[in-house]
């Protein structure tokens, strides 16, 4: 009897770690591994003249939890590199600097692939909890996240337009 006591004591100790596991999950989802980023080529072209004015190669982050964890494990970027978020469809968004080594330009784009917002996203200050993270908001499908002031730099405005290559494809021919 006292083997049956101990089994049973055992499964419920499982079936409570398990339980405590998904729920942790649950609410930090970037706990998951990620996996290995597919990578793909973003063409920024200007509105008015359709001139190329950037390409960047990004990590595409199409998942909930490449998307928690976007670029908080990065140390830096390289001049033409980013990070493309792909949402299921059109929305408000807010985006985090959670876990951060290096300032952004966080670029809304919709469906279509315009640029429907920019924000230039400082780091936080040391100590800054989750709860109290700036949340810079936009509508889009889209968010690219390149190294901060590259849109200033490049002339990059509201308004432009991406072409994304591959299977996230949008905006433009291609």
């Amino acid at each position: 009897m006292a083997d049956r006591s101990r089994l049973a004591t055992v499964i419920l100790g499982v079936a409570i770690l398990l339980a405590v596991a998904l729920v942790a999950v649950a609410i930090n989802p970037g706990l998951l591994p990620t996996g290995e980023y597919e990578r793909t080529t973003v063409d920024i072209l200007d509105a008015e003249t359709d001139e190329t004015l950037a390409s960047v190669t990004v990590r595409v982050a199409d998942t909930r939890s490449k998307r928690y964890t976007g670029l908080s494990d990065t140390d830096s970027l390289g001049a033409n590199e980013g990070m493309l978020f792909v949402h299921a469809e059109e929305g408000e968004y807010a985006y985090v600097m959670r876990e951060m080594a290096f300032p952004l330009d966080i670029v809304f784009v919709d469906s279509e692939g315009t640029i429907t917002a920019i924000h230039h996203a400082q780091l936080p200050s040391e100590g800054t909890s989750g709860g109290d993270l700036t949340r810079y908001r936009g509508r889009g499908q889209y968010v690219l996240e390149v190294p901060y002031n590259y849109t200033v730099e490049r002339g990059i405005e509201v308004g432009d337009r991406l072409r994304i290559d591959g299977e996230w494809r949008s905006g433009g021919d291609g």
